[in-house]
């Protein structure tokens, strides 16, 4: 007999869902993509046809409806994550939601109304990823001595006015898009809140996004977190932890090559142009199949979700925070 398997419906033709999670969740022993919706049954036959998805729906609605769906993918634009992963719950379908789970926390708090027994999770694979589980282990560990500074930086450049992110209706700019990530990168290896944070945040003038953002996050007891993220910025991404015996850098944090191995820089020193760093290189890896496959096992097993409704309400509530800081122009506590 084979293992009982997930059956996932992913929620509209995104492109992160059919250039990346899909063919991840391939990957995964526990999952099967069954079925991908649309508003457009041609677009949504058009996509089962090029992936060899069996099922295709015309509607959103068609797809939560079928009892052969367990679970659901919802990677819709950001000010409709909420509302189609609270339809997806109550129609009985677990969910795995991209990032940002909503547009704030306020947002985010209607998701506790979901049905109980019904899981809902953050898309933030990074947390699924062995260089990730590494570099936490080496913070807990004492290998790179007292841990008190994470540092990171994250860019792309896109000034198309026609992206949904550049679209602040649609939850567009660079701290949902893409400041969110060294947030999480440091509450998971601080394990920790932040307790105030401060931001300096620039605004394209046509588009009124936060194209550009400086923040400092207080994590307590002398740990912070340094970061900028840009969406009109050169391409670039790092992310570093500082100790009183070592630095830790991982080289691709955020979106590390699907199916490939990764690198660690771990720095101690001794000479300032990093020419006495040693490099430790973690196995092939998809970070999206690891999520895909964690969330599957959590509804098999009938265990919580790894990170459930209150860590992704307390991942908006920082966000949050950087915009009131943005408004307010000083630290905001949380």
């Amino acid at each position: 007999m084979t293992a009982r398997k997930i059956n996932w419906g992913i929620l509209s033709t995104a492109s992160i869902g059919t250039e990346k999670v899909i063919p991840a969740m391939r990957k995964s022993v526990s999952s099967n993509v069954l079925g991908i919706a649309s508003r457009s049954p041609e677009r949504a036959a058009q996509a089962a046809e090029r992936l060899g998805i069996p099922k295709s729906y015309g509607s959103y609605e068609d797809m939560l409806a079928d009892a052969d769906i367990d679970a659901i993918y919802n990677p819709l634009p950001n000010d409709l994550h909420v509302e189609w992963t609270l339809k997806a719950a109550r129609a009985g379908k677990h969910v795995l939601c991209e990032k940002p789970v909503g547009l704030n926390a306020d947002d985010a708090l209607k998701l506790r109304d979901a049905p109980d027994g019904v899981l809902i999770a953050e898309g933030f694979m990074i947390r699924h990823h062995p260089q990730w589980l590494r570099l936490r282990e080496m913070a807990r560990s004492g290998e790179l001595g007292d841990v008190r500074a994470t540092q990171a930086a994250f860019s792309y450049f896109n000034d198309d006015p026609g992206d949904i992110r550049n679209k602040p209706e649609n939850g567009g700019g660079a701290m949902l898009d893409i400041g969110c990530y060294p947030i999480t990168g440091a509450r998971f290896v601080f394990d920790a809140e932040p307790r105030r944070v401060v931001s300096l945040i620039d605004r394209d003038p046509n588009f009124r996004t936060d194209r550009l953002v400086g923040a400092i996050c207080d994590f307590g007891d002398g740990r912070l977190l340094t970061f900028q993220a840009s969406t009109q910025l050169v391409p670039f991404q790092t992310f570093q932890v500082f100790g009183t015996k070592a630095r830790a850098e991982i080289l691709i944090p955020f979106n590390a090559p699907q199916g490939e191995k990764t690198t660690i820089v771990i720095d101690d020193g001794a000479s300032l142009d990093a020419s006495a760093a040693r490099r430790e290189t973690l196995p092939s890896c998809d970070q999206y199949a690891e999520q895909a496959e964690a969330f599957a096992q959590s509804i098999l097993t009938g265990t919580p979700a790894p990170y459930g409704v209150g860590d992704a309400i307390a991942s908006m509530r920082v966000l949050d925070a950087m915009f009131e800081s943005e408004r307010t122009g000083g630290w905001v506590s949380l």
